[in-house]
């Protein structure tokens, strides 16, 4: 874990570039204002929230009031300081499987839940994304809306794919990773590929016993709804933000913009997407050219870019990780498992 916090000041250096290269200075971004600036994180706060009230809800519809809705809600938006800190969209559902699993709860259980949990997550932002990529598209800005249909396509269509085919086959560890494991780790190796299998295997069995089941298609629906509105207050932060700034945007527009960003964000390059998000928010709404990245009068500002940046990651970075190592990573007694 202590590598994943001495990576945050990388996450400074684009930032740190960008205001060099557009002369932005401290005041600039103060001068967004309080409001704005509170008033913006406050939205990301409630777009965490209700991510954790989301798995919450998942956890207990299937394990029943095995734990508090206020932990199970503070456990999932901790685990968000691992998408925080790594260069890709997944992450933090390791968490929720390490927690459920210190609870008692059975691995292939524990999995299953979490699955449900990100598919939803990934379904929602990869439709949201999908949209502002055609909607950049049908306004002729062809290279960011190939960049974001291709990340959020190629993502979206990969979890749902497998998801639903858990169902139908049961997957396993592929051979040639399987012999290499076997090759280089001995009994070890041989023994990490028969438990992954084994685990494997369960997961495709739970899958395969609930997911055509009326429960879970409407845990799916509630669930996929909950990630829409939560996605949504995402966007409103960067409104809210840029209303500090003079810069008018209405909140279809703005929730476009992020998701556009978000899916070039996603893209394994940066930790936490720092620098290409930033990037994707002007190339989209910038006239929608992607290689005009100065910011006329009049126009979208950078330090609204970059005081949406501060108020959506590096504030409630500082939350998510008090609550990871409160919650998530603290020592609790386990219950007989569900």
């Amino acid at each position: 874990m202590n590598w994943r916090l001495a990576a945050i000041p990388a996450t400074l250096i684009p930032i740190i570039i960008i205001a060099i290269q557009f002369d932005i200075k401290p005041e600039d971004v103060l001068a967004i204002g309080f409001f704005p600036f509170v008033g913006a994180v406050v939205a990301m706060m409630i777009k965490l929230g209700l991510q954790g009230v989301k798995f919450a809800y998942i956890a207990r519809r299937y394990l029943g009031n095995f734990d508090s809705v206020l932990k199970l809600t503070g456990v999932r938006v901790g685990s968000e300081f691992i998408k925080f800190t790594t260069p890709m969209f997944i992450g933090a559902e390791f968490i929720v499987i390490y927690y459920l699993h210190k609870k008692g709860v059975k691995p292939s259980k524990s999995t299953w839940i979490a699955i449900m949990d990100i598919v939803t997550e990934v379904f929602a932002a990869g439709l949201l994304s999908i949209m502002a990529g055609i909607i950049a598209l049908l306004n002729g800005a062809y290279v960011v809306a190939a960049v974001v249909l291709g990340t959020s396509i190629t993502v979206t269509t990969l979890w749902m794919v497998l998801f639903f085919l858990s169902s139908k086959r049961t997957f396993q560890v592929p051979k040639i990773l399987g012999k290499l494991a076997k090759r280089f780790g001995k009994e070890k190796g041989v023994k990490y590929i028969e438990q992954t299998n084994s685990w494997m295997e369960e997961v495709c069995t739970m899958s395969r016993e609930n997911l055509k089941t009326s429960e879970s298609k409407k845990v799916f629906t509630i669930s996929f709804l909950f990630s829409i509105a939560s996605w949504s207050f995402y966007g409103i932060s960067f409104m809210i933000i840029a209303m500090g700034t003079g810069y008018v945007i209405n909140a279809f527009d703005s929730i476009m913009a992020v998701m556009g960003a978000n899916a070039i964000g996603n893209l394994p390059i940066t930790i936490g997407g720092s620098g290409l998000a930033e990037f994707g928010i002007v190339a989209y709404l910038n006239n929608l050219n992607p290689f005009d990245f100065d910011a006329s009068q009049g126009g979208l500002a950078w330090d609204a870019v970059i005081g949406w940046r501060i108020a959506t990651y590096y504030v409630p970075i500082v939350i998510t990780w008090l609550l990871l190592v409160k919650l998530a990573l603290s020592r609790i007694s386990k219950p007989q498992a569900p």
